[in-house]
């Protein structure tokens, strides 16, 4: 695939055969353009500002076959490749957000050129300065609730049923006193979940509910019961944290991780996307 920018743009854009992948955008000022020069993009390429409507982008050049839609499905299903492109992704909107408001663009978001970077930030920019202000100020903090029965009672001996039948009914009973601190601890992190929403109303802007993390995604052991961001005021975000954590204190088999403060992925992306699912090529 060639791809060649348009020479009445007075873009600079990708050179053949790259195309352009978008981090964040920003409001059109000086601040955005002297970033670019000190960051690089995926794979170590440089950042560059593309204006337009006001706003500003940071892109950077990536190759055409790799970046393809044919080419993203693979890197996508790549965890190796994926996670190298996630870090750098979130390394430049981390360092852009650090310095000024940016709203951050979903995962390998890729356009053909900066022509239609450009012209997607023309079309959007009612609706990217309406974000810009209202994200103002904030930062996302995650919360995510964990029921671990295994934390709550300490274990007993196994016992094998084939013993007897008094060691049956020793497994059996086990076995039932297992299910009831599972349970038990799964309702009590429920509960844990339930005020910690109700906590995090008062302080923040808005609230995001993520689909529980389990298996490899999962951070800590246990049942991933709620895993939710908010939006919250900067000068609100370590009192908040502090008192969502305090939340599972003398809870057995309950614990509360709080992450962040990040960038607000979870209250920009949809917007910066078009109403995309997800990245892929423009």
């Amino acid at each position: 695939m060639s791809i060649l920018p348009n020479p009445s743009s007075g873009l600079p854009g990708p050179g053949a055969d790259e195309m352009t992948y978008v981090y964040a955008v920003g409001r059109d000022d000086p601040a955005l353009h002297a970033l670019a020069t000190r960051l690089p993009g995926v794979d170590g390429r440089p950042l560059r500002p593309v204006s337009g409507g006001g706003l500003c982008a940071l892109v950077s050049p990536v190759p055409a076959d790799t970046f393809s839609e044919k080419g993203l499905v693979a890197q996508m299903e790549d965890l190796d490749r994926l996670e190298i492109v996630a870090r750098a992704h979130h390394a430049v909107v981390d360092a852009v957000f650090a310095e000024t408001s940016v709203l951050p663009m979903r995962l390998a978001t890729v356009y053909m050129d900066d022509v239609r970077v450009a012209d997607m930030l023309v079309r959007q920019r009612a609706e990217f300065a309406e974000l810009l202000g209202w994200l103002e100020g904030h930062v996302e903090l995650g919360v995510k609730v964990y029921a671990d029965p295994r934390t709550a009672v300490a274990p007993a001996p196994a016992t094998e049923p084939s013993a007897g039948a008094a060691t049956g009914r020793d497994y059996l009973r086990q076995r039932r006193a297992s299910r009831r601190d599972s349970e038990d601890a799964y309702r009590a992190a429920t509960d844990v979940a339930a005020r910690a929403a109700q906590l995090a109303q008062s302080t923040a802007a808005s609230r995001v509910v993520h689909r529980p993390q389990q298996g490899q995604l999962a951070s800590r052991p246990g049942v991933n019961v709620a895993n939710e961001a908010y939006l919250v005021p900067v000068a609100h975000t370590q009192q908040l944290g502090r008192e969502l954590e305090a939340l599972a204190e003398g809870v057995p088999g309950v614990s509360v991780e709080v992450t962040g403060p990040w960038a607000p992925y979870s209250f920009a992306t949809a917007v910066v996307a078009e109403g995309a699912d997800g990245g892929g090529v423009r």
